[in-house]
């Protein structure tokens, strides 16, 4: 039976999701510099038509689609064969088939656009496109389905409640490869690369956090007290991440700064967004914090490690998915989620190892494949912008546009 109440609500949540990839866009944009900022929006919003397309003729299919050997779906829902207004027997039977599909659709949508921080300023358009296609192809689909579709991991116990590993760990270690890959930007390590508008930085903050609550509140699939604890404990781990970078920031570099307020709230929103149905409010707090200081931490090594992550795709994103991911193998409650399982504390050591064994499948796959899609597509077209092309920006190189006149 279709319940008007859980179908609302998703619908809603999915319009708040779509929401991200735009937010997104400004996020990213403000922090390049002036010659870059509509090449580096237009990297996100391309996505929503892209990636959109190729769930329905085939993401769809694989993600969702009858398991094949815990492996990958088969193709019985291409061109969305099967998706109607009715409820799906497998996923969200409250809700129409259609709207699970949309919903799902704009997780893919952003984890994409995700990977583009990592190698913001120095990319092609045309090979961009082509690695993005082939990535959620190759890598996205089948994750997603190993968790969410039936998938090996899912039937071994993984959990995942919103994307800490199908979204966050992918594009952070696919972030890691590409920007190794592609190399860093013209002058990194001899000039500062200064963000031009950090006031677009926080507007993209704010839209995000408020599409987060669609992105977790959401993936409970239902109006229901998982959804409430959900959406609360996102908030809850949004504000502490934030308050914990600006300390450590203030401690460690002798001041606050917008930049670092607005990453520590993208980096707890991050790290809580496998376990925000999992876990309990007190438990969100500590989920936040951890956030905060270990991905701070992480964003600091990539300067001693010597790879150039522009926008910090992987400290924040890779990183933040990662420990929210160990950290419900922690936390984990089954009084608070009673389909889920309990962690580490709750008395369930186990649980935590098959968490572990998560993240070293999909982080392991992803890399590999990451780093396989990289090479090909550069054999196709090379990614990386030819340096006079990079000096003059890519608004100008690659669109034949300016986003400020005078």
């Amino acid at each position: 039976m279709i319940d008007s109440g859980d179908t609302a609500f998703i619908l809603v949540s999915a319009a708040l999701v779509l929401l991200m990839t735009p937010a997104l866009a400004l996020f990213y944009a403000g922090m390049v510099r002036s010659k870059n900022v509509l090449g580096t929006i237009m990297q996100s919003i391309i996505m929503i038509s892209l990636i959109t397309l190729e769930w329905i003729y085939l993401g769809y299919s694989m993600s969702f689609g009858p398991d094949v050997a815990g492996i990958i779906g088969d193709l019985s829902h291409f061109a969305l064969a099967g998706v109607t207004g009715a409820p799906s027997p497998d996923y969200a039977t409250t809700i129409p088939h259609l709207v699970f599909m949309v919903y799902q659709c704009m997780f893919a949508v952003i984890t994409p656009a995700l990977i583009t921080g990592a190698f913001a300023e120095r990319v092609r358009f045309l090979p961009f496109i082509l690695f993005s296609v082939f990535w959620s192809v190759l890598v996205y689909n089948p994750v997603c389905h190993w968790i969410w579709g039936g998938g090996f991991l899912g039937a071994m116990g993984v959990l995942d409640f919103a994307g800490g590993l199908v979204v966050h760990l992918t594009c952070g270690v696919a972030a890691l490869v590409a920007c190794i890959a592609i190399g860093p930007r013209k002058g990194f390590g001899k000039r500062q690369f200064i963000p031009h508008s950090l006031p677009m930085t926080v507007i993209g903050t704010g839209l995000l956090w408020f599409g987060w609550f669609g992105f977790n509140g959401g993936s409970a699939l239902a109006a229901d007290g998982i959804a409430a604890t959900a959406f609360v404990s996102t908030h809850i781990a949004g504000m502490t991440g934030m308050l914990t970078w600006t300390l450590v920031e203030w401690y460690h570099a002798g001041k606050p700064t917008t930049l670092g307020a607005c990453s520590g709230a993208i980096a707890g929103l991050a790290t809580i967004t496998p376990a925000a149905g999992f876990v309990s409010p007190n438990s969100a707090v500590i989920i936040g914090l951890l956030g905060g200081a270990i991905c701070y931490s992480a964003v600091l090594a990539k300067n001693r490690m010597g790879y150039d992550d522009s926008l910090d795709v992987v400290g924040i994103h890779g990183v933040g998915g990662l420990t929210g991911t160990l950290a419900l193998g922690l936390f984990a409650s089954t009084a608070i989620n009673p389909g889920g399982a309990d962690g580490l504390f709750n008395g369930n050591p186990a649980f935590l190892f098959t968490q572990l064994t998560g993240i070293g499948v999909v982080g392991g796959y992803t890399l590999v494949a990451s780093w396989l899609i990289i090479t090909g597509v550069n054999a196709l077209s090379p990614l990386r912008m030819e340096d006079r092309e990079e000096e003059i920006g890519m608004d100008t190189s690659e669109h034949s546009e300016t986003a400020y006149q005078g």
